[in-house]
């Protein structure tokens, strides 16, 4: 296949260009200029000595006892009870762990992110587009330990390119030890922290050195917003304060020459309906407070979701929707409002959409696993792994003896004969 030579390098700047190969079918405008550009890579939790690795696991234990790891600042021992995230010390609850083809082409790449979403959150986001897994306590329980053999099985099985924590900043101690016990047993690929930004520096902390790539949203800027909306006071301030700490650990989103990100700070911000003023206020602060080459997402996709466009019966009488003002799509104005702030503010590097999103697999289970189907086999067919069915036979079909079963991978919005087929994780 011919090789077509592209020099990427950001806009006005003096820097050297740095010619790359790729193919035309995989190249993709990932803004791969030479300070972004790694050679090799190695996790930083591999880089971690034993005595700080020893270190975390204390501390993380010493946060669980006490827990004010996230701005909600509950104090509560979670191995008596819990707090406002709802989930105990000693496990975490998950509800899906799976290939995700749903992240920006550097996370995602062509084998997937290995991602694990957790349920509930330390936010009560009225518009909540995981609604279905962070508001509702479905899911399965792990210990630190079980997850990190399913952070192996991603990564040996699944052959990911990364493995990418959703949604975890109520069970980060959890996080933190599933980490350290995975290095151990092998774990060789980069780990990402996909969070909403409110987050605690204390958190964040305990994070350094453990985490490659954050994956912060910043999702509002008026605390009359945030408020009303996020169930959250103080989500602003304690945002920016995150993401500056983010970016003090690991700086400019970088790649390796597949256009795969391995380190630093990828920003998403989700442009809601007729908040675009907020949106634009965003992105000025990124550029002037954290960084002009700040790699960042601004989504398109928001949708009416969770509590928004329910019914309810105001005070004449009148049925209403609740959160009216926010029950709809957005329109092309106010994308575009938020475009322009960030490229006026200096930032380049703008991020584009994955041509598909999610995960949508069928399997076709043997005659040997019959027996595992029962009620739980609708529940698991339309995703890899879906722990609100029941953990039990799926782990059975990835660690059994000869089971298995046939995937079929399609995107969502893809023709139904556009799949991927194998034979695997058995």
């Amino acid at each position: 296949m011919p090789l077509r030579l592209l020099f990427l390098s950001s806009p006005n700047r003096s820097i050297a260009r740095s010619p790359i190969l790729l193919s035309p079918r995989n190249s993709r405008s990932v803004h791969l200029a030479p300070p972004y550009l790694l050679d090799e890579y190695i996790p930083r939790y591999q880089l971690l000595s034993s005595v700080d690795a020893a270190k975390k696991r204390s501390r993380a234990y010493a946060h669980l006892r006490n827990c004010n790891l996230c701005p909600r600042l509950c104090g509560v021992n979670r191995y008596e009870k819990t707090g406002y995230c709802l989930i105990p010390g000693g496990t975490v609850k998950v509800n899906v762990i799976a290939p995700h083809f749903g992240e920006e082409p550097c996370i995602q790449g062509s084998r997937g992110s290995g991602s694990v979403f957790f349920s509930m959150c330390n936010l009560r986001c009225t518009f909540c587009q995981n609604h279905d897994i962070s508001h509702q306590r479905n899911g399965f329980d792990l210990t630190p330990e079980e997850l990190a053999e399913w952070m192996l099985k991603l990564q040996n099985v699944g052959h990911v390119h990364n493995i990418n924590f959703v949604t975890p900043e109520h069970v980060v101690p959890q996080v933190v030890l599933a980490i350290l016990t995975a290095a151990e047993m092998g774990l060789k690929i980069p780990i990402i922290y996909n969070t909403s930004s409110f987050d605690s520096l204390d958190s964040l902390a305990l994070l350094d050195g453990l985490v490659d790539i954050y994956l912060p949203d910043f999702k509002v800027w008026k605390t009359s917003t945030s408020k009303r909306l996020l169930k959250a006071d103080n989500y602003t301030e304690t945002a920016m304060e995150s993401i500056k700490a983010m970016h003090a650990q690991v700086g400019d989103l970088s790649f390796t020459a597949d256009g795969i990100a391995k380190r630093g700070v990828l920003v998403r911000h989700l442009v809601m309906p007729g908040k675009e003023d907020e949106g634009q206020e965003i992105v000025r602060w990124l550029a002037e407070n954290v960084s002009k080459d700040l790699y960042i997402h601004i989504m398109e996709q928001y949708h009416p979701d969770a509590h928004v466009g329910k019914k309810r019966r105001g005070k004449s009488g009148a049925e209403e929707v609740r959160y009216a003002d926010i029950n709809r799509a957005i329109n092309e104005r106010e994308l575009g409002v938020v475009t322009t702030a960030a490229r006026d503010a200096g930032l380049w590097r703008l991020c584009e959409a994955a041509e598909h999103g999610g995960f949508h697999l069928h399997a076709n289970v043997t005659e040997d696993s019959k027996s595992h189907e029962s009620e739980n086999a609708t529940k698991w067919s339309s995703r890899l792994f879906v722990v609100v069915g029941g953990i039990g036979p799926i782990r059975h079909h990835l660690t059994g003896s000869g089971a298995g079963f046939r995937l079929k991978m399609r995107a969502p919005n893809c023709p139904r004969g556009d799949h991927a087929e194998g034979r695997g994780w058995k």
